[in-house]
């Protein structure tokens, strides 16, 4: 097998400057991250992943802040939609999964050929499944808005919304498999150049479709929507470029487009427990979705709100937990479980200092955070209600987000899918509905009970990593 290129590693790393870490990060380090300290390999893989993940986050807050200046009804055709689009990120996930598992693995394997054929497979996988619900999402958008309990007058405001987003899903999908194969090859600056891209022009055109500025059409919150999949389409095609101009670690050539079997049944096999489990806690929120509806627009134009909000913290810290992921991939690759649980432990801590500050910062500052989205007083009380109770939940999250991603870099996606289902299927939602309505909590209950698997889910993971049967999973 042909080694992976890699830079030498004799320059002097514990006397490197945390400057010239940080600019060999987001410069596309080529190190072997399974020969370097677990503290540096984490902050090469992880900066360009959080960075990543912060240009998202960035994004779902400035999206909705355009969005929420058409009204509550505009507000709550968005959060409906996304209820049903989670469905479309649970497949993207899921492939996203083994695609870096396999990819992950091969590359602590120096086997980059194995490695282009699994990111290969699993993109020929994800088109042929997105483009079939992109093309019935598309076609039933407005039916499947008014079955997610939306109003009339939602339908009305929503319907184009819905159609063009669930119609553009193969742009969603290829963004996070292809992403997901460079984080795993330890390409994290190319992945963050994608995201910083696609949501820049996401970003910046939103705005003049939704208002009609300048030459464009006033589009309302089909502007949006447009916005987003131009965006992300224009993502896609520099991965593919950068994939064919072997810019990173993982490089595609002629001879790698083909059906690989072996490869193929292997992605499948990570990806079936991988997509249902993205499949039991996105379908959590449509749940958590459906029984907020039942308060009226104002409770799910609040949840909304909040929601975005919590993904601004929560999405940074993703980029953590993939780059915990990674390590432990390419570490198990090379023979090396040891320095796989060390960069898990060293990796959720860091997690555990952002997200504790930052729920913190929610907690207090709540209100203050939810009025730059709205005045009304009924959005602006249930989105304050619910940014406060779900940050509580965030010191034990932070651990159980990367604990969780840690596994599925293992290739053990099956053992994380019991506990979300367990977690969010079988405690989250009936304790929602329990609290909101025979118990009279309403939104509010919904909201704890989000808490409350957050924090059930960590503790669980965290007494699950620690029996080490993650180690001995093959790939």
């Amino acid at each position: 097998m042909s080694a992976l290129p890699v830079r030498p590693e004799a320059p002097a790393p514990e006397g490197q400057s945390l400057w010239s870490l940080v600019r060999e990060a987001l410069g596309g380090s080529r190190r072997d991250l399974t020969r370097l300290a677990p503290g540096r390999a984490i902050a090469l893989i992880a900066i360009p992943m959080v960075l990543e993940m912060i240009m998202e986050s960035v994004f779902a807050v400035v999206d909705i802040f355009w969005v929420s200046k058409l009204g509550a009804n505009a507000v709550a055709a968005v959060g409906l939609t996304e209820s049903m689009l989670i469905l479309i990120y649970a497949l993207a996930m899921g492939l996203s999964m083994g695609v870096a598992a396999v990819v992950s693995r091969r590359t602590g394997e120096k086997d980059p050929d194995g490695a282009a054929r699994g990111a290969v497979q699993a993109i020929l996988l994800g088109v042929g499944l997105s483009v079939m619900v992109g093309l019935l999402g598309g076609a039933l958008g407005p039916k499947l808005l008014a079955a997610m309990g939306a109003s009339p007058a939602v339908v009305a405001v929503g319907a184009g919304f819905t159609r063009v987003m669930l119609g553009g899903s193969v742009t969603v999908v290829l963004l996070f498999l292809i992403n997901a194969a460079f984080r795993g090859a330890g390409d994290a600056a190319i992945a963050m150049r994608t995201l910083w891209l696609a949501n820049s022009i996401n970003i910046a055109l939103g705005p003049f479709l939704v208002f009609g500025w300048g030459p464009f059409p006033k589009l309302g919150v089909v502007g949006a929507a447009i916005a987003t999949t131009i965006g992300r389409g224009t993502g896609v095609l520099y991965q593919l470029r950068a994939l064919a101009a072997g810019r990173g670690n993982l490089v595609i050539r002629r001879a790698h487009l083909r059906v690989d079997r072996e490869s193929l049944r292997t992605i499948m096999r990570i990806c079936r427990s991988g997509v249902f489990q993205s499949l039991i806690g996105t379908t959590s929120w449509v749940g958590l979705v459906r029984i907020l509806s039942t308060f009226g627009s104002a409770a799910l134009a609040g949840y909304t709100i909040a929601v975005r909000v919590v993904l601004f913290a929560l999405l940074p810290s993703w980029g953590m937990a993939n780059a915990a992921a990674t390590l432990v991939g390419q570490n198990l690759g090379a023979g090396n479980p040891q320095r796989a649980e060390q960069a898990v432990w060293r990796a959720a801590f860091y997690n555990l200092i952002f997200l504790g500050g930052t729920g913190l910062l929610f907690v207090i500052f709540g209100e203050a955070i939810v009025r730059l989205f709205t005045t009304e007083a009924g959005v602006l009380a249930h989105g304050t209600h619910a940014l406060r109770i779900v940050s509580a939940g965030f010191v034990f999250y932070a651990y159980g987000m990367v604990v969780t991603q840690a596994f599925n870099g293992a290739g053990d996606t099956r053992t994380p899918t019991l506990i979300n289902l367990g977690c969010h299927w079988c405690w989250e939602i009936p304790l929602a509905w329990l609290l909101a309505r025979p118990l009279g909590f309403g939104p509010p209950g919904v909201f704890a009970a989000i808490a409350i698997a957050f924090s059930t889910l960590a503790v669980v993971s965290v007494a699950l990593f620690r029996r080490g049967t993650w180690k001995q999973v093959k790939i």
